[in-house]
Order: C-alpha cells, then structure tokens, then sequence
C-alpha cells in the first residue's frame, strides 16, 4: 500500500473513518464513459461548451471520491482515453482507408494513441491530488479530498498545465484541448486573454466551484455554498462580456477573397490522373474572375512549381498582372541543388504578386507526426502505410507575410492553426502584423467525419484569440471565412465544388494573448500549484490515509 498525502484528521473516530473503502473498477469505468461523453461537448454540437461545463463538474465531483494520487490519475486517465479515443476515432480512417493500413494494426494503433494521450489527463489529476487534498470533509464522511477554495484553483491549474504539455511534447497534439468546446460556449471571451488553454483554466475553475458549492449545500452550510457559485455565476457573465470587447481595430479597406474548394479525392490525388485533373480544376476556378486575393487548398497542385506545366504558369501569371489579382497556390517545394537535384522538399504555399516576378513562399513549419516527418525509431510503422508525403523538411518557425494591396496576410497550413501560440508569436514578432490569418488544408484525409468540424472549432479559436479573421480553404470541407469575432459567415458544404466570394476585414492591433502568448496561464498556474502544494489545508499534520490505487 502507498501512503497517500497528508491529511487532518479530527480525532480517532475521524480518523477510523478516513481509511475509505477501496475505490470499484465501476468508478474508472464511468470515468471513462464520462469522457466519451465529453466528445459529445465538440463539435459538431451546437454550443456545447455548456454541456462540458456539467461535464467537467462531474468529473471534479468523481476525482474528490478518490483516495490518493494513484487513484486520481486512474480516474483523469480514464476520462481523457474516454474522451480522446472516442474524438479521434477518425485517426482510423486515415490510417485504414486511405494509408492501407490493415484494420486491426488501424484500431491498434488508435488505442495506443488514445492511451498515450490520456497520461496527460491522467498526471493532471494526479498533479491536483498532490497540491490539494485534504481532509476537510473527514469529520461528516469518508471521502479523501473535500472542495475548497484552494483545491478549485489548483485543480484549474493542473488541468491547464497538462493539456499544455499535451499540446507541446514530442511536438504536441492539442486537438480536443478542452478550451475549444467553448467557442460557442460561456467562456468564449477568455481566449483573448489566456488562449485555449486559459479558456481551459476558467472552465475547470468554474467546475470544481460548482462541485464546492454543492458539497456546502448538501452539509447545510448555506452561506458556504452560495458564495462560490456566485464566483462562477461572475465569471460566466465575464466571460459573455469579453466577447464585445474590441481587442483589435479595422485596418485599411476591406479585401476581396474567393476561396477555392475542388473537391479531388484523395485517392486519386497523388496519381498523374489526378494531378492532371487538379491542374485543369484549379485553372479554371482561378482564373474565372478577378478578386484581390485567391486562395487554394494545401497541395492543391501536388507538384513543385517547376514542374508546372508552362501554359497552367503563364495562364495564372497573366490572370494575376491582368487583373490586380494576387494568388495563394498549394503546392510542393524543394531545394534545388546545383547539379539540378531537388532535396529536402516542403509542403508549400507559392504566393503570385501582380505584375511582379517575385515568387512567395512559405514552408510549413510544424509537420505531421508519421504524416509529414517520421520520429525516429518509426519508419517501420509509416511503411505500413501508403503515404505519400511522408518525411518532409520544415520551414522557419517565423516567416514572412504575405503582401495583398498592401496589407500583410499571414499563412499557415493545415495541421498549424491547432497550435494558436505559434501563430500568436509570429504575429508578435512581427514589424508589421498581420491582419488577415490564411489557413489551407486537405481534410480529405479524414473522410466524412467529426474531424472537419473539430478542424474548424479550433480554427475560429485562432481569431478569437487574435482578433483577426481567418480564411479556411479545404480541398473537401469545411471551406469557410471566419470574422474576427469567431463568427463563420461564409461555409461550402463538404465534398462540394465550388468557392466562397466575400469581403474581408483586415484587422490592426494585439490581443492580450499575442503579447503574452501561454506565459501568464503557466506561470500563474505553477504558482498556484507550488501554493497550494505547499500551504493546502492539512499538510504536514495529523494521520495518513491509505491509498485504495486499482483493485
């Protein structure tokens, strides 16, 4: 047995009580079921963010029946392999139906990462039983950890810190952080302060306030009880307000855009087949009529620019020079060597300037694991797969915008927009930020699934927490322009051809979170966490309890 932390305990009486009874697999089992659940909270849920508050309150409530930090980080574990397994489910249909992959290694494979996911929910916890737990509810009942004030505050902290570190280690995978839910949600006007996982902070927050303040009504302690609900009825109106606030202003002239979706299907999108076709598609699409800004998918044309057949590159220069248009084109880039080689090729956005030769560019910097880059040690796992692109070199972390009738526009690609502090900092280190966020990307990959609406919960997210509109261009879906307030205004169905013609707003000025990025969420929950480790009720005096773990 693991002794658990310190605990004040009341007497002998109290602290025969405070040995609990061993915790039932049922409980890890509806903590899991709660997690899978908690998808539901995504979208394409209409303002779910609601429903992950009850949630989360749910679970705040399950994590006080634990007994010590082995038991709290079984529970956390469950919800988020609950949560994760069953919000990329999608992952399989990558893997199964376009990379090859046999279906049993396909499940396998999504198992694993769900699980390997769920350690950071699952140290989050255990990180919250450490900094917080206490005996405060020991006189009147069994249970290890009573909800107070201070352990609210650090279990706010632990979770923000472990979808942090979710979202960071081994290059991050923050999809499903749970900030994003509340796009539409009561806590939507925090991301211009604290981003996605400030956003994350509040909500937990607010749970556990919830679970405290039902604890207190259920001991009769009325005047206990209404004051941290009161907190967490504050913090909803704040959080409404904050979506009026004007954090950035109108920049210049609106811009022209049309946004392009062809519709090729993955399968056939590497083929020549295909490629001719794309090339065909797009040619027409583009140079239908004018706007000041054109946009394509990610590798709308899979080919690297010199091998652009000479009419499809004389056709959309002379579009560009004829009319004012400027034009954003997915395709491949390389390096060329001098004995005419091509090396180290990129996933690209070539960007064509009116009447001039010069040729933008931007590499996509933050690669797809097994997608876009192999780690080390998995090369045996990629083969088992039929990817075409699968081990590409990366861009700078900062590169330059992208000029339209003088206005920057910064691009990203795909994968990308899910990571908002990168975008946050180029636009911080920016001389002359940005108004204007371009995101393209090929969900086909991902089939008709949840995948193409999560994708664009946390691309309104990206101008939520930057106070810029964002255009979404997809090969399949969802195709979308984005305002500055995280507002879709314009969408194509999925697997749909067609484009979006709409007037964009450039935007000027940072948001809180541009200037400081996930600074003040960290540190302000290390030293809340280092506090409440240090100062939580109970510590250092009186019995230990015992720690049930896993029976």
């Amino acid at each position: 047995m693991v002794e658990s932390i310190a605990s004040r305990l009341r007497g002998n009486a109290a602290a025969t009580r405070a040995v609990s009874a061993p915790l039932s697999r049922w409980h890890y089992v509806a903590a899991l079921a709660l997690g899978a659940l908690n998808t539901l909270s995504f979208a394409p849920t209409p303002h779910g963010g609601w429903l992950e508050l009850a949630i989360f309150a749910a679970l705040f409530a399950w994590l006080t029946r634990t007994t010590g930090w082995k038991s709290a980080a079984l529970t956390g574990g469950a919800f988020g392999f609950g949560n994760l397994v069953t919000g990329v489910w999608w992952l399989y249909v990558s893997m199964h139906h376009y990379g090859e992959m046999a279906a049993p290694l396909a499940i396998a494979a999504l198992v694993l990462f769900s699980l390997y996911l769920a350690l950071y929910p699952a140290f989050s916890a255990a990180l919250w039983s450490c900094c917080a737990g206490h005996a405060a509810a020991a006189a009147r009942d069994d249970r290890p950890f009573s909800p107070t004030w201070h352990g609210a505050l650090a279990f706010a902290s632990a979770w923000a810190l472990g979808e942090w570190l979710r979202g960071t280690v081994f290059t991050g995978f923050p999809w499903l952080a749970s900030g994003y839910a509340q796009v539409d949600g009561p806590f939507a006007g925090f991301a211009a302060i604290g981003g996605v996982y400030g956003v994350g902070w509040v909500l937990a927050l607010a749970a556990a306030l919830l679970v405290q303040g039902a604890d207190a009504w259920r001991a009769q302690r009325r005047m206990s009880a209404l004051l941290p609900v009161c907190v967490v009825l504050a913090v909803i109106a704040a959080g409404l307000l904050l979506t009026r606030v004007a954090w950035t202003q109108p920049s210049q002239s609106p811009l022209t855009v049309r946004i392009l979706q062809g519709n090729v299907k993955q399968e056939m999108k590497f083929d020549e087949a295909g490629v001719r076709a794309a090339l065909d598609e797009y040619e027409q699409m583009i140079t239908a009529h004018a706007a000041d800004l054109i946009v394509t998918p990610e590798t709308a044309i899979p080919l690297l620019p010199q091998q652009f057949p000479e009419t499809f590159a004389r056709s959309l220069r002379t579009f560009a020079d004829n009319t004012g248009s400027s034009l954003l084109i997915g395709a491949l880039g390389a390096t060329v060597t001098p004995d005419g080689r091509y090396t180290d090729e990129t996933n690209s956005f070539f960007g064509i300037t009116p009447n001039t030769r010069l040729l933008y560019r931007y590499d996509k910097h933050h690669l797809v694991p097994f997608g876009e880059f192999v780690p080390w040690g998995f090369h045996w796992f990629v083969q088992l797969m039929n990817i075409p692109l699968g081990d590409l070199a990366r861009g700078a972390p900062v590169q330059q915008a992208f000029t339209v009738r003088g206005q920057p526009i910064d691009v990203d690609i795909c994968y990308e927009d899910i990571f908002g502090e990168e975008i946050a900092r180029t636009l911080r280190k920016a001389a002359n930020p940005a108004g204007v966020l371009v995101n393209a990307s090929n969900l086909a990959w991902f089939g008709d699934t949840i995948a193409l609406d999560q994708h664009l919960q946390m691309a309104r997210m990206r101008t939520l927490e930057t106070g810029r509109p964002l255009l979404a261009a997809t090969n399949t879906g969802t195709t979308a322009v984005i305002d500055a307030r995280g507002h879709v205004t314009h969408r194509l169905p999925p697997f749909t051809t067609g484009q979006i013609e709409a007037k964009v707003q450039a935007m000027t000025g940072r948001t809180p979170y541009i200037t400081v990025g996930n600074t003040l969420v960290l540190l302000g929950s290390l030293a809340l966490l280092a506090f409440g480790f240090a100062f939580g009720t109970g510590r250092g005096t009186g019995g230990r309890r015992q720690d049930s773990g896993r029976r």
